[in-house]
């Protein structure tokens, strides 16, 4: 059996913690030669946000060349666009996104965390709530807001457990080959509900799309559109769900002033967003011209990896340490859900998301604890979103 790469410096955790080793990175050496997947890595502040904001020089579209996992443009990817192509995507978009859109779904997240509730009380305690919570709820709301039948979710799950890329990926042919025959079922999939969607739009996001815009997206576009929805709902939105919790357990202190006081949920939820940081690093960048940045010179075709991560929760230098703050004043200046044209535009739904799972969590169970010790927890290092294995919960 091949053994596990060892994973570089800027995305190795301890627990939940970065390491010491990225906060030295981050002030001695912010952008660095990148020992893994890409040619550079970045983890200055500063260096990072450049680099995010620049459309000019710095693209989103795959490259050709990379040292290992090789990952093709995909239609409708809107990280896979650059402007002006982007722009014409992101602008057909939007509006199934509004403010109000995304209130109008509350009524029906709020009832599958309900419904997930009364499964996840059925089940324990103890209770695995990656199982029983963290994956049903985005799954069951992503179901409904792309019209995928329920009874559909547990085959979806296992077409993406198994097509996710993964660093282990360039050391086991068994595994890659795997990921590509996944990968294209789960593609016809999508298809078939797309083709469904078109000849009669329900009332959810694909419906929304394509009674407003249809005429002006291909089905590849919109198989695109639904894969990153799905990518982001079910494979980010439930490791956030898990560690956001986990986070909580860790901190009693924390746990006990958010229950004294509810108000501070909004707060909350943007805290466990930016100290969880999901994805740990942002989707990478080609150079499309020369780049000198924090004091390297970045050539015209090299690729660039951005730590969300160190941006996130490495200190400054002199700075106090980073700690998990539910009251935290300048919350929502994270880059959890990255930076600049890329900021990733379902970032409202999964804020309501996070907001009434955690909140119905909480309410449901008062006595909410950690079943195991912290110890045997199984972490997902290897993963494109960084996660748990098993939560095992108690009340």
């Amino acid at each position: 059996m091949p053994q596990p790469p060892e994973l570089p410096p800027h995305l190795r955790r301890e627990g939940l913690d970065p390491t010491p080793e990225l906060t030295r990175m981050s002030h001695s050496t912010p952008v660095a030669r990148d020992p893994g997947v890409f040619d550079w890595v970045v983890t200055g502040r500063e260096e990072v946000r450049a680099v995010l904001s620049d459309t000019d020089r710095f693209s989103t579209v795959p490259p050709v060349r990379q040292k290992a996992i090789s990952q093709p443009k995909e239609a409708g990817n809107l990280l896979h666009y650059d402007p002006p192509e982007h722009g014409r995507l992101r602008k057909l978009l939007t509006p199934a996104f509004t403010t109000r859109r995304i209130r109008a779904m509350a009524p029906a997240v709020e009832a599958v965390v309900a419904e997930r509730l009364e499964v996840l009380a059925e089940n324990g305690p103890p209770a695995d709530l990656m199982r029983h919570y963290a994956w049903p709820v985005p799954g069951l709301v992503s179901c409904t807001l792309l019209g995928i039948p329920r009874d559909d979710l547990a085959h979806l799950g296992r077409m993406l457990d198994v097509r996710a890329p993964s660093r282990m990926d360039a050391h086991s042919g068994s595994r890659a080959r795997r990921r590509i025959a996944a990968q294209k079922a789960y593609i016809s999939y999508l298809g078939g509900i797309v083709a469904r969607q078109r000849r009669d739009p329900g009332e959810g996001l694909l419906g929304t799309i394509l009674r407003e815009h249809g005429a002006e997206l291909t089905d590849a576009e919109l198989v695109g559109v639904a894969n990153s929805f799905l990518a982001g709902a079910l494979e980010s939105s439930t490791q956030m769900l898990g560690l956001g919790v986990l986070t909580l357990m860790q901190h009693p202190d924390q746990l006990a002033l958010l229950r004294a006081r509810p108000e501070l949920l909004d707060q909350a939820v943007e805290e466990l967003l930016r100290h969880v940081t999901v994805v740990s690093t942002a989707s990478p960048r080609t150079a499309l011209e020369d780049v000198t940045l924090g004091g390297q010179q970045i050539k015209a075709g090299e690729t660039v990896s951005c730590s969300l991560l160190a941006v996130n929760r490495t200190t400054l230098p002199g700075g106090p340490e980073d700690c998990l703050d539910l009251t935290r004043a300048d919350g929502s200046s994270h880059l959890a859900f990255g930076h600049g044209v890329h900021h990733c535009i379902g970032a409202a739904l999964a804020r309501v998301q996070l907001r009434a799972s955690v909140a119905g969590l909480l309410a449901r169970f008062p006595g909410l604890r950690l079943a195991v010790p912290e110890a045997e927890l199984r972490f997902r290092p290897f993963a494109a979103q960084y996660g748990v294995e098993e939560l095992p919960v108690a009340w």
